[in-house]
């Protein structure tokens, strides 16, 4: 009996050991599999957030060359409202007729967009325009805007398809309004002709990449021009093609769509004119929306990969090694030890905001915590600054949120720049929100160095146009208490630090406050 259990303790350790070898491998693998899933998960949402910034900006796009469209027309609709009324007043005598001739020149001077103005009398004969010389016998009764007004007795603007002037033979879409006799019968047509190659040269502002394209369409499906200009984009039918198919169902919209002509897969905004039958798309390529992630993720994914063959070598590694008795302890310490140097290195590099280079919020509060204890202990006081930029969420309707994370990126360096000593903590609280936590420093020390900030944010001058300064600013409110413990908690100096920037925006903006109401307790 004795000999048996003498067996049986001898041979236990072995299955433990095996055991303990495959919990081991099994956790190797775990860890690998998990740093994988973690960087495909990382990059795909890299990836769902570098399209979704791209939708936002082309759908400003189209919503910017709409305006554009729509206040280019509006302005040559004007000028025809104010010809087709001096017509009906004034008549159509020579001296009438040359008075008008004279505005009509002054309006298309002072209209970029307008290539011409033109007046038709009922039969379609030129009876004044805006250029030098009057064409003899020209008539344009064959026109489709004179054949509109002519069959429809409604005063309403007639928007037609792109055609090529006869008076300067370049392209022109046309802009035109009836005009009546006393007794309401057709008496002709006034007349705006646009160039095209306006809208073009506005296009061509825009960043849209080298495979991006913007048109411009009417409602019936008639391209009026594009960039880049092909040969046969003016005029051409856009009917079956998908923008046309969206645009056809609702105002405005984005989605992706791979192009049945060149085969390039474009992120597409359209956005419909207010005031006239038309559409404009902004498409960019989503091969080169996605470049500059792709280039990251090859990188990331290979330094993963490198990791990933790293741990699992050093893993199996340890794994053989655990046979061994002192060496194969002695090599695992030195991992774990090594494991864990790397988790402190990975703690730090998480208290870092990765927009600003900030202390990020968790930095933020593990510090206030910190810097609120020792205060206790030594009674002293400990100030809070709270910071927030003013009408931020305007700048970034106004200038896209790449320029508002610039904006930030800049303000947070003006911010640290102001910093007097190494014990002062800068973080990004949240959003456009900052604090500064000062230890050791009264209220009326903290409202010198808000000022300093305020006054910082200010020199740097960026344009801000929905701001009432003009540029960008930020509000500061300020706070210090003497803590005693078991009394006060580091919220209720976050809580008076914001009730004072609250205080500061409400009372307009660009300027520091303090709350004066707060209890303090002596040291």
């Amino acid at each position: 009996m004795k000999n048996q259990v003498t067996s049986i303790n001898q041979a236990s350790p072995a299955p433990r050991k095996r055991s303990l070898k495959w919990l081991a491998m099994g956790f190797v693998i775990f860890v690998c599999v998990s740093l994988i899933c973690m960087d495909g998960w990382r990059s795909w949402t890299a990836r769902r957030t570098q399209l979704r910034e791209m939708e936002v900006s082309t759908a400003n796009m189209a919503r910017a060359i709409a305006q554009h469209a729509d206040d280019t027309i509006k302005a040559a609709d004007t000028a025809l409202l104010g010809i087709a009324e001096r017509i009906q007043v004034d008549g159509t005598s020579p001296a009438a007729l040359e008075r008008l001739h004279n505005l009509l020149v002054l309006r298309t001077a002072e209209l970029s967009q307008l290539k011409g103005l033109f007046v038709y009398d009922e039969n379609g004969r030129w009876l004044v325009n805006s250029l030098p010389t009057m064409p003899s016998n020209a008539n344009n009764a064959d026109r489709d805007y004179f054949i509109y007004h002519r069959t429809h007795e409604g005063n309403s603007t007639y928007l037609g398809s792109p055609i090529l002037s006869r008076s300067s033979g370049i392209w022109v879409i046309t802009l035109s309004r009836r005009i009546n006799h006393v007794d309401g019968s057709f008496a002709g047509v006034a007349l705006a002709t646009i160039d095209i190659d306006y809208f073009n040269k506005f296009y061509d502002r825009f960043n849209i990449g080298k495979a991006g394209a913007i048109v411009l369409v009417s409602n019936s499906g008639t391209m009026i021009t594009r960039r880049p200009l092909l040969p046969d984009s003016i005029g051409k039918n856009m009917k079956t093609t998908p923008v046309f198919k969206e645009s056809s169902s609702k105002a405005l919209g984005s989605f992706t769509v791979k192009s049945s002509q060149d085969g390039v897969k474009r992120l597409n905004s359209f956005q419909r004119l207010d005031k006239y039958p038309l559409f404009v798309s902004a498409a960019v390529s989503e091969d080169e929306i996605l470049a500059d992630w792709l280039t990251d993720t090859y990188w990331h994914s290979a330094g993963v990969a490198l990791l990933v063959i790293i741990l699992s070598s050093v893993g199996f590694y340890l794994i053989g090694q655990m046979k061994l008795r002192f060496n194969a302890e002695a090599e695992l310490i030195r991992a774990r030890d090594a494991m864990i140097d790397l988790n402190k290195t990975l703690e730090r590099l998480s208290l870092q905001d990765a927009l600003t280079e900030l202390a990020n919020r968790r930095n933020f509060d593990l510090t206030l915590e910190e810097e609120f204890s020792r205060a206790i202990r030594n009674a002293s006081s400990l100030a809070l600054i709270m910071i927030d930029v003013d009408h931020f969420k305007q700048y970034n309707d106004l200038y896209g949120h790449t320029a508002g994370d610039e904006c930030l990126r800049k303000i947070s360096q003006a911010v640290k720049s102001c910093q007097n000593r190494a014990g002062d903590l800068t973080a990004r609280y949240g959003g456009e929100e900052l604090a500064v936590i000062l230890p050791t420093t009264d209220v009326e020390g903290a409202i010198l160095i808000a000022e300093k900030i305020r006054q910082a944010i200010h020199n740097l001058g960026i344009s801000h146009a929905g701001n009432e300064a003009g540029i960008v600013t930020v509000s500061a409110g300020v706070e210090a208490i003497t803590p005693v413990r078991n009394l006060h908690n580091p919220v209720e100096l976050i809580e008076a630090a914001d009730n004072a920037l609250y205080a500061a925006k409400k009372s307009g903006r660009d300027r520091v406050c303090s709350n004066l109401n707060l209890v303090r307790i002596a040291s």
